[in-house]
């Protein structure tokens, strides 16, 4: 598999893999890189964490589901539509803490969704790998032409609605509540590419 770099249109191959975060202050160093096979025992325990199945329109039950999920995502990147990142600590690339993707639209419109472990909340990780990704998303990457960011969360989710507006999303509207997926009310954040 062969990702575009963050530096132009120079191409990252497997032993470069992957985009790195911005440090901020004494933060852990972050990286972001497609997900593996070997990712599956992290993502399933990931899954079985209730407040992360709580916010979640599809949360993974067990290792066949996962493994399904995983498929999925290489698949995404194969075909330019979903851009999934599994972030990873620098010093430790077998333990995701997090997930970022990118799902490729219409009329050059993205959404963009992500979420944390439960060690791993509170510490800055999502707003950092949702900026890294949402910059490579609208200027770095040469796959697909993006102009807009759309990021949705339920109305209750705080947290996220927090990390929307540090990456500079917007609030653009309240969703109603779309039964069976969403069951309550939500947001729509929106990011634009600089200088649309």
């Amino acid at each position: 598999m062969t990702l575009p770099n963050c530096e132009g249109d120079r191409t990252m191959n497997d032993r470069d893999d992957h985009l790195s975060v911005s440090q901020a202050g004494s933060s852990v160093v972050l990286r972001l890189r497609p997900w593996r096979s070997d990712d599956l025992p992290a993502l399933v325990a990931a899954h079985r964490d209730p407040q992360l199945r709580r916010w979640l329109a599809n949360s993974l039950a067990d290792e066949a589901e996962a493994r399904r999920w995983l498929d999925a995502q290489a698949g995404g990147w194969d075909s330019a539509t979903r851009f999934s990142f599994a972030v990873v600590a620098d010093e430790n690339d077998q333990a995701p803490v997090g997930h970022v993707v990118v799902k490729v639209g219409t009329a050059g419109v993205a959404e963009v969704g992500y979420w944390t472990v439960a060690r791993a909340r509170g510490r800055g990780i999502a707003s950092r790998s949702l900026e890294t990704v949402s910059q490579w998303a609208l200027s770095a990457q040469n796959l697909v032409r993006l102009n807009r960011l759309d990021l949705l969360h339920a109305e209750a989710n705080q947290a996220s609605c927090r990390v929307a507006e540090k990456c500079g999303y917007i609030l653009h509207d309240l969703l109603p509540a779309a039964p069976p997926t969403f069951s309550a009310r939500g947001h729509r954040h929106v990011r634009t590419q600089p200088g649309s």
